[in-house]
């Protein structure tokens, strides 16, 4: 995914953890007070994609139930949500939010097909 977008990946790491500890972190970091499903803390440089993907499985858990999917598609889809907020596409105007949506179920239609090959 990130060599399709003309990038390279470098270090990712994705931390797993609760809705709490996840409120402290976009408290303490953003100054945000509200739960999210994740927050990216961005170490790229140049074409090189790096990075910190914080991830509340608490989120997780209740947007794939109140989206009708499975955890693993929900998992999949903020794992590749926080890499391509890495590569540098934003969701916060309407446009950008529909960009990537797209980009998330064109990276997830082809994880599901790589899958499908083993």
């Amino acid at each position: 995914m990130v060599r399709g977008h003309a990038c390279r990946p470098g270090h990712l790491s994705f931390v797993f953890c609760t809705d709490d500890h996840l409120l402290e972190i976009n408290r303490k970091f953003l100054q945000h007070d509200y739960y999210t499903d994740i927050i990216t803390f961005d170490y790229s440089e140049g074409n090189c994609v790096s990075g910190d993907l914080m991830i509340s499985i608490d989120r997780v858990k209740e947007n794939a139930f109140s989206e009708g999917v499975s955890f693993e598609n929900e998992l999949h889809r903020v794992m590749i949500h926080g890499v391509l907020h890495l590569i540098g596409f934003g969701d916060k105007s309407p446009d950008e939010a529909e960009q990537m949506r797209k980009l998330e179920a064109s990276a997830l239609f082809q994880l599901s097909a790589s899958q499908d090959l083993n």
